[in-house]
């Protein structure tokens, strides 16, 4: 429960104490407090953890799509008037021990977060923050590299064509490449239309251009003011000491602005709209059943806390899973490949969007969409849903709001994160973060059957703000887009006089030498290698056996959490099974078991656990890349008194899924395609490094194959195959045999809870597995999983809907136990610091790009992301090899690139992620023994071992490339493939 009003610590003389609230489901104490002067807000969630973690806010509300507050938030970290330096935020990521740094652009509010484990960072990093953010240079060269420019393709030579540059110009190219970002800025385009909502946030590269400095210089002095500031912490910093530097640092120097910044209520339709749009589509093959369908509606206030809370409900009862009503009829439709995207609740603007829709459909399908999910609606709310499955997801809720994440962001930016909105709004953060009350509510008003069919009716069905938008695939819609940018670009250029082209030349020869200035960088904080802690905690573990099965616990501040693992050894797979093995992992946990089908299967998983899914892990040994071994693990979590129906599901999901379950095996291929589709663009540089590897190993091989492009590749033929139903029956064979292969190995538990509570959980959970357990060590098959090694060079250019490229070239090294491991590691970082940054994000315009050793598969890689070049890009990735070998080079710069290596390496988890990765490194042969080694030897890396490393296995002959890039550009791909040596790859 909470415990409201508590004891307010003593606050900063320049601040007043509002609030204090203790939030006993999370272990924390929310206080509130309000600066004199200025009217900021600090809210600071104080906790016993010491990863403190620091976020100030800014609501910034854009009246059109030129990107003006995405561009600002990249412009402001360029320069400050205590630091004016060219580029402190990406020096300062070299000179600490931060855990999190970095810059976030939404819709209606602009953030600058960052946390450290370390005190001396965690101050640097806020001095910094604090002078980036309230006295920012804005330098007209910064805006130009940042945000945009025009520039000749020849930049000393103004007879060449003029070109668009800027870093956020062309990370905005390649958002817009997403369909899913296309299909939201739409529907959000007509069901916001007089707020800024209506606006691309992040801008349009159509309009990103007709931003002009001054019109940026004015945003930031009428938005970054404390007036309109929201400071957030977390940890275990008393919160007077933060607000002691705010003050010193900032706010001291301000007045209170009386603007009062904010978004107003959308005016509401009276009449649901229909509205079409369309997306670039490059790929062959034709646009038949590429068209997306949405229907979103416009409901409450996401800070009114019932309003929030109510919406949630409902979207949770209707997609929650398989089973919930409209998920189940969106998956099962023949209107649609699979479900939108777009599906489900967006309550981080100041009105909640609720949408749902499908992909792969046609546009003469809208009718019969709107018809199928307002009928769904209409049975809702008719008949209403089983006291159980609103039980299951009150559930869910609860298990939400007590799980200690922190495995992707810091668990205290999550926190703040989830109170930001309600604050940007002028609303109570606080209530937001204590939900146990309104569960308790919640769990009262759904004993009245009424309850959910009244909420269906009056947030959806009677609710007119509707919008259904159809969104259809166009061929012709990039070389329109090219064709119309390379006018607006000739119009510019006819309209130039010779003053304005000699200004053009002059601007990128000043923006060149800006790039190449080397800064005093002594001017800006640092920790040091002294810094650094001695050695990585050893985390506390028991090893048992228990009636014959081998058990692994681990004592830890789950929360009242209870994750449980079972672990086998991959069996010897037949290329066949091999090939299966990802979609097996993902298929298994969402058929029917025994004699439920999947739809029973779903709602008991939501009754029950928190999640519950299976993933084979393949690692090769610490000592020979070649040398594979792998593992099939099944995880879930539950809350404590769900524990022993969470061992029961985990041994049910094993012992009896259904594969005879076909027509649902096709539903699922088919999403999964819809999935993968969707991810190349967001991770077209891992998917293009994945590519460049492939030929290193046996494991990098497989990674291209399964999980990389030639595995979007070859589910795109799969799912298209399963159309037959003999070839859909043998799959689904196949799987049951692989299954088989699978159930025939021994198995091991691993248990993660409150260290008082392990024990009897381990007992608990071996007794749910012991008659499976017996079956498996009686049919244990001789031999282990093993792959062929492999050693050869690839070249491939790729073809994908994409605007902009993504390129890597990649050389064969070491494993992780090899003497020049942690070198080439270190030189990941210091070939970014030093050359590749500059090269390509800088001067290349591309959103980012880097080097980075991977000793699991023994293979050092150049990447570039959301890159508008390609062949100079490769040129850079050479030049950073010549850049290292032959140039003199500064301790300074080692030292940077050992911190980022070793904030890397002592990056916290989360309790449960901690225990697991622990665990799993064991099972692979990395003790903590062998991982302390490794960080000794980071520690240890000198210029000279850079220097030989990069000479030793950086040679152009054993060099693979691989890049991403356009598809509507065939015949200048292919001869750009030709030119390079690349064979060219089709999706």
């Amino acid at each position: 429960m909470s415990i409201g009003n508590t004891a307010h610590p003593p606050a900063h003389p320049a601040f007043t104490p509002v609030r204090s609230q203790t939030v006993a489901s999370l272990n924390i104490t929310v206080e509130q407090y309000e600066h004199n002067k200025t009217g900021a807000a600090h809210y600071h969630l104080a906790s016993t953890n010491n990863e403190n973690v620091f976020l100030v806010a800014l609501r910034t509300v854009p009246q059109d799509s030129t990107g003006v507050a995405h561009i600002l938030e990249h412009t402001a970290l360029c320069g400050s008037q205590r630091y004016p330096v060219r580029d402190p935020f990406f020096m300062m990521l070299r000179r600490s021990l931060n855990t999190f740094m970095n810059a976030f652009t939404s819709s209606d509010w602009t953030a600058y977060p960052f946390a450290s484990q370390n005190r001396k960072d965690f101050a640097n990093l806020l001095d910094v923050y604090l002078d980036a953010v309230f006295f920012s240079r804005l330098d007209p060269l910064d805006f130009a590299q940042e945000g945009h420019r025009v520039e000749f393709a020849e930049p000393a030579n103004p007879d060449s064509d003029l070109v668009f540059k800027g870093v956020v110009f062309n990370e905005m190219k390649g958002a817009m490449s997403a369909v899913g970002s296309v299909l939201w800025n739409t529907l959000c385009e007509h069901i916001f239309p007089t707020t800024t909502y209506h606006y691309n946030s992040g801008g349009d590269p159509e309009h990103i251009p007709d931003l002009s400095y001054d019109q940026l210089r004015d945003f930031y002095r009428s938005h970054y003011h404390p007036s309109n500031a929201i400071f957030m912490t977390f940890g275990d910093i008393p919160a007077a000491e933060h607000q002691a530097v705010f003050e010193a640092r900032a706010l001291g120097q301000f007045e209170r602005l009386d603007e009062r910044i904010q978004v107003p209520p959308e005016q509401r339709l009276s009449a649901p709209l229909r509205v079409a749009g369309r997306y670039a589509y490059d790929e062959n093959g034709g646009t038949h059943r590429k068209t997306h369908i949405v229907i979103g509606w416009l409901l409450g206030q996401s800070t009114n806390l019932e309003q929030l809370l109510e919406a949630q409900l409902l979207a949770s009862v209707l997609l929650d899973n398989s089973a919930s009503p409209l998920q189940q009829a969106l998956e099962t439709t023949k209107l649609g490949q699979a479900p939108s995207p777009l599906c489900g609740l967006e309550d981080s603007m100041r009105e909640m969007v609720f949408a749902c829709g499908v992909e792969g459909s046609e546009a003469h399908h809208v009718e019969a969409l709107e018809e199928l999910v307002l009928g769904v609606l209409e049975r809702v709310a008719r008949e209403g849903v089983s006291h159980d499955r609103m039980e299951a997801v009150l559930h869910q809720l609860e298990l939400h709001q007590r799980e200690i994440s922190g495995d992707g962001y810091p668990y205290g930016l999550q926190l703040i994160l989830q109170a930001l909105g309600c604050a940007t709004h002028y609303s109570d953060p606080i209530a937001v973060l204590d939900l146990e009350p309104v569960i308790a509510g919640l769990r009262e008003k759904i004993e009245d059957p009424l309850y959910i069919r009244q909420l269906a009716r009056r947030l959806l069905l009677d609710n007119p703000h509707r919008v259904t938008l159809v969104m259809t695939p166009d061929m012709e819609l990039s070389a329109q887009r090219a064709a119309a940018e390379a006018a607006r670009l000739a119009a510019i250029k006819a309209a130039m006089d010779e003053q304005a082209r000699a200004a053009t030349v002059q601007l990128a020869a000043d923006l060149i030498q800006r790039q190449q200035r080397v800064d005093d960088e002594n001017i800006l904080p640092k920790v040091e290698l002294s810094d650094v802690p001695a050695s990585l905690p050893e985390l506390r573990y028991q090893d048992s056996t228990l009636r014959g099965m081998p058990v692994t616990t681990y004592g830890q501040g789950t929360n009242g959490l209870v994750y449980q693992q079972v672990v086998a050894p991959l069996p010897p797979l037949d290329p066949a099974h091999l090939q299966i093995l990802p979609l097996y992992t993902h298929i298994i946990t969402e058929l029917g078991l025994g004699a439920s089908d999947y739809l029973e299967a779903q709602h008991r998983q939501s009754a029950t656990v928190g999640s519950i899914h299976a993933f084979s892990s393949l690692r090769a040994a610490v000592d020979d890349e070649q040398v594979v071994s792998g593992r099939l693990v099944l995880s879930s979590k539950a809350l404590l008194r769900n524990a022993r129906e969470q061992a029961s599901l985990m041994r049910d999901t094993l012992a009896s899924v259904r594969f005879d379950e076909r027509a649902r095996i096709r539903e699922l291929i088919n999403q999964q395609r819809a999935r993968r589709d969707q991810s190349i663009t967001g991770n077209g540089h891992g998917l293009a490094m994945a590519a460049a590897c492939a030929g290193m190993s046996g494991l990098a091989r497989l990674n291209h194959e399964l999980s990389g492009l030639a595995g979007i590749r070859s589910l795109r033929v799969l799912d298209d195959s399963l159309q037959d139903e003999s070839a859909l029956a043998e799959f689904a064979d196949t799987l049951a045999g692989l299954h088989q292969r699978a159930l025939a190995m021994p198995r091991q538990l691993l248990v993660v809870a409150e260290d008082h509570r392990t024990a009897d959980l381990a007992t608990l959970a071996v007794q749910a597995w012991e008659p499976a357990q017996s079956t498996a060590r009686s049919a244990a098959r001789d031999g282990q999983f093993s792959l062929a090694p492999c050693r050869e060079r690839r070249a491939q250019l790729w073809l994908t809907n994409t605007q902009v490229n993504f390129c890597a070239r990649a050389y064969p090294t070491v494993p992780v136990q090899h003497p020049d491991a942690p070198a080439l590691t270190v030189l990941g970082g210091f070939l970014r610091n030093g050359f590749l940054h500059r090269a390509i994000r800088e001067q290349g315009g591309a959103y980012g790009g880097g080097a980075s050793q991977d000793s699991g598969i023994a293979a050092f890689r150049f990447y570039s992301y959301r890159d508008p070049r390609l062949v100079q890009t490769l040129q850079d990735f050479d030049g950073a090899i010549s850049w290292m070998l032959d140039n003199r080079h500064e301790y300074r710069a080692l030292e940077e690139a050992i911190l980022g290596v070793i904030s890397s390496l002592d990056k916290p988890s989360s309790p449960a992620g901690e225990a697991k990765q622990h665990f799993h490194n064991r099972l692979f042969g990395r003790s903590h023994e062998q991982r302390e080694q490794f960080r000794q030897r980071v520690l240890a890396v000198g210029l000279d071992d850079l220097r030989r490393v990069a000479d030793t296995y950086l040679r152009q002959e054993l060099a693979s490339t691989a890049v991403i890039t356009n598809s509507g550009q065939r015949e200048a791909s292919a001869a750009l493939a030709g030119e390079l040596g690349l064979s060219i790859e089709e999706l």
